[in-house]
């Protein structure tokens, strides 16, 4: 149909960037400014990025039948992590519990997104036309930079979330 290699390309510039910020908090300790900061910093990248990828991935991936399931379980992934992070925010970092709901949270998300890369993003691309590049590749970008001015850290226990 199109070489979908570029939005493709653009996502995974994205996960590596969160892979490196997961490998700087995992060599941080305590509830050391550095932490603080790396923290807050994946919060917003990681809310601003799922944001993006559903308005113009998931949303254009829903359309096409056969791509229905891999995009809902996505999509349900990404209001996990959503919720992880709220959690780990609300979570005093100078304990031992923190590292441990963020070494859990960093396998969930490698996972996640290992799973989007090499399982999904192959399977969606052959389903992609001209007009579904064009949508994606416009509305990605701006999504973005509108959701990282807006992203938060919002701590929130997880026994305390609504679902």
């Amino acid at each position: 149909m199109t070489d979908a290699s570029e939005i493709f390309a653009r996502l995974k510039q994205d996960h590596d960037q969160h892979r490196e910020l997961l490998d700087k908090l995992l060599e941080t300790s305590g509830d050391s400014s550095e932490r603080v900061t790396l923290f807050e910093e994946l919060t917003k990248e990681l809310k601003s990025h799922a944001a993006a990828e559903e308005q113009a991935l998931y949303s254009t991936m829903l359309r096409k039948p056969p791509t229905t399931g891999e995009t809902r379980h996505s999509v349900a992934e990404h209001h996990e992590i959503e919720e992880a992070l709220n959690d780990l925010a609300a979570t005093n970092m100078s304990g031992g519990g923190w590292l441990t709901k963020f070494k859990n949270f960093d396998h969930q998300y490698r996972h996640h997104i290992n799973e989007e890369e090499e399982d999904h993003f192959p399977d969606f691309e052959q389903y992609l036309d001209d007009d579904d590049m064009k949508h994606m590749e416009k509305v990605f970008e701006r999504r973005k930079r509108e959701e990282m001015a807006e992203a938060e850290v919002t701590p929130e226990k997880k026994e305390d979330a609504k679902e």
